[in-house]
């Protein structure tokens, strides 16, 4: 069965960095694109960020361009989001995103708290 582990979550400074990593599991990774989305409090699931199965094309929304780059190993079935210039209204539940098949999946999350 999938399983989708996030980590690298925690408390940083406003303009602060954090590295996400998200191990893979039950699945063949290297077969499909995979997705990071988040979720404040009172707000709906927000997709961030995208990679193709072999990371050549990646997708950013607005709000993290220019600041969040995806990328992946596929050797390690290790999904990452590296987000740079931290703002407080990133802060919320980042989730690693399977979709296949119309189906929805994803982990339980890694918390991102920006604040001073």
């Amino acid at each position: 069965q999938v399983q989708l582990v996030e980590s690298g979550g925690g408390l940083a400074q406003p303009g602060g960095s954090l590295r996400l990593s998200c191990a893979a599991s039950g699945f063949t990774f290297s077969s499909y694109a995979m997705s990071w989305a988040r979720q404040a409090p009172g707000k709906g699931l927000e997709r961030v960020s995208g990679i193709d199965s072999d990371g050549s094309g990646t997708y950013y929304a607005d709000p993290v361009k220019g600041r969040f780059i995806i990328s992946r190993d596929n050797a390690k079935n290790t999904l990452f989001l590296q987000m740079n210039s931290l703002k407080p209204e990133d802060s919320a539940l980042y989730y690693c995103v399977l979709e296949r098949g119309g189906v929805m999946e994803r982990g339980q999350g890694t918390q991102v708290t920006v604040s001073s």
